[in-house]
C-alpha cells in the first residue's frame, strides 16, 4: 500500500504509529513504501541501498519475483488450515530442507526464537527421557543471542543487557561459556548437562565466528560426554556465510539445528531438524504450533530455498563476502573486519558506529550497529562488488564525519 492511497501524509502516519504502537524500535525518518532487489524506496520514491536485508531474511532480495510467484499461487488455492491435514508445500519443503542439508526430521515454528524455544525443549525432553529427571542443562555462549521469550533469552550469555535486565528471573538449567574457548565450556560441563548450544557467528555479540577447531571441538566434547550439539543457525542458515547452512562449511554436522530468516524470502517462517530418534522425545500434546509450517510461508520458503540453491547464492556470499572484508578493512579507524560470508562485522577503534550507520542513512545506505563500535552489514546474497563499492563509500564519508564530530566535542 502507497502512503497516497491511504488519504495520510507521512507526518500523521508517523504520529499514528507513535501515539499507538509500543516503542521497542528506533524508528528512521522515512515510510518504507516499496523494495526491489537491493533496493528499499521510501514515500517520496528515494532508493536507499539495503545492506541491512530486514535483519539477513531478504537473502534473494527484495520482492523476489520466484518467492512472489509462489506466495501468490498458494494464496490461490488455500492460506491457512490446521496441522492435521496434510499440505503439499509443508511436504515438499520438509523433503527439500531435510534433503539438503543431511537431517532427518523437521518441525516448522514462526520465528527464530520459537525455533530456538522448540529446541531448547526437545534437548531437555530428550535427556529427561533417556537419563532421567535431572538432565536437562544446557550450557550456552557468553555474548550469544538465541531470543527474547523466556527460553531463548534465559539460553541468551548476556545477563546484563537490556535483553534480560527487568525479566529476571531467567529459566534455570543454563551456564555460560567464553565463546571460542573450548577449555571453557569443558569445565562447564556438569553430570546434568545434556547440551551445548551457540551460534556458528555470534551476530548480536558482534559479529564472531566460531573458529574450526572450537566448533569441532565442541562435537567431540558432545559426543565423548553423551551430550547433544544444538546450532542456533536462525541468522547463519541458507546462504548466509557461504555454505547452504553454516555447519556445512566447518565440516560438522549438529544434532538440533534451528533456522529462520531467510529461509522464507521475506515471509515469516521457522524450523527445527534433527534425527529420528532426537525428534522421538516430540510426540502428540508435548509440542505444537497453530501457524506453524503454514501454508503460504511453506511455499515462499520452497521457492526461497530453491532459488538460493539453484543459483548457489551462497557461493556469491563467499566472494562477495571476502570482497567486502578487504574493503573495510581499509577504511580508517578500521580496527577488524570479520565475518563469514555476507555476515560481516565492521569494528573501530573508536566508538562511532551509532554516527556511522546514521551517516549512511543520511546517505541512503542502510547499516546496522551493534554496542558502540560494530557496524554489521547483512545484505540479500544477490549483493554484488560494486554495490559494495557505494557502500564502502558512504562509510568512508560517515566515519570522516564522525571522527571530525569526536574530534570537536
Amino acid at each position: 500500500m502507497l502512503l497516497r492511497d491511504t488519504g495520510l501524509t507521512a507526518k500523521e502516519l508517523k504520529e499514528i504509529v507513535n501515539t499507538y504502537m509500543i516503542e521497542t524500535y528506533e524508528r528512521y525518518d522515512f515510510i518504507a513504501e516499496r523494495a526491489e532487489g537491493m533496493y528499499l524506496y521510501d514515500e517520496n520514491g528515494n532508493a536507499y541501498l539495503d545492506f541491512y536485508g530486514g535483519v539477513a531474511v531478504n537473502s534473494c532480495g527484495n520482492r523476489n519475483e520466484r518467492v512472489i510467484e509462489a506466495i501468490k499461487d498458494q494464496v490461490d488455492d488455500i492460506m491457512h488450515t490446521f496441522n492435521y491435514p496434510y499440505t503439499i508445500p509443508q511436504a515438499l519443503l520438509a523433503k527439500k530442507i531435510c534433503d539438503t542439508i543431511g537431517m532427518e526430521k523437521i518441525f516448522y515454528q514462526n520465528s527464530g526464537t520459537e525455533a530456538n524455544e522448540c529446541m531448547i525443549k526437545m534437548a531437555r525432553k530428550y535427556g529427561v527421557d533417556n537419563y532421567g529427571p535431572d538432565r536437562y542443562e544446557i550450557i550456552t555462549a557468553k555474548h550469544g543471542f538465541h531470543g527474547r521469550t523466556y527460553g531463548a533469552m534465559s539460553a541468551t550469555g548476556q545477563p546484563d543487557n537490556a535483553i534480560q535486565q527487568g525479566f529476571k528471573p531467567m529459566l534455570p538449567g543454563f551456564t555460560y561459556a567464553e565463546f571460542n574457548n573450548l577449555e571453557d565450556f569443558a569445565s562447564k560441563i556438569t553430570k546434568n548437562t545434556i547440551a551445548i548450544m551457540i551460534e556458528p557467528v555470534q551476530g548480536e555479540g558482534g559479529v564472531i565466528p566460531a573458529t574450526e577447531d572450537f566448533i569441532q571441538g565442541l562435537r567431540k566434547l558432545c559426543d565423548d560426554n553423551d551430550m547433544l550439539l544444538l546450532l542456533d543457525e536462525v541468522q547463519t542458515g541458507w546462504g548466509r556465510t557461504g555454505a547452504p547452512m553454516a555447519f556445512m562449511g566447518y565440516d560438522v554436522k549438529p544434532d538440533i539445528v534451528s533456522m529462520a530468516k531467510a529461509m522464507g524470502g521475506g515471509m515469516p517462517i521457522a524450523a527445527v531438524c534433527t534425527t529420528k530418534k532426537i525428534a522421538s522425545a516430540f510426540t502428540a500434546g508435548t509440542h505444537g504450533s497453530t501457524y506453524g509450517g503454514h501454508c503460504v510461508s511453506c511455499a515462499a520458503a520452497y521457492a526461497s530455498i530453491s532459488e538460493i540453491m539453484e543459483k548457489k547464492l551462497y557461493e556469491n556470499a563467499k566472494e562477495v563476502g571476502e570482497y567486502l572484508k578487504s574493503e573495510l578493512s581499509k577504511l580508517p579507524h578500521v580496527k577488524e573486519a570479520r565475518g563469514r560470508g555476507l555476515l560481516v562485522g565492521c569494528e573501530y577503534d573508536i566508538p562511532i558506529c551509532v554516527e556511522v550507520k546514521h551517516g549512511c542513512l543520511d546517505r541512503h545506505v542502510l547499516i546496522t550497529a551493534i554496542g558502540d563500535s560494530v557496524n554489521r552489514m547483512i545484505p540479500p546474497l544477490t549483493v554484488t562488488c560494486e554495490q559494495v563499492d557505494e557502500l564502502v563509500k558512504a562509510m568512508r564519508e560517515s566515519i570522516e564525519a564522525a571522527v571530525a564530530k569526536v574530534h570537536a566535542a
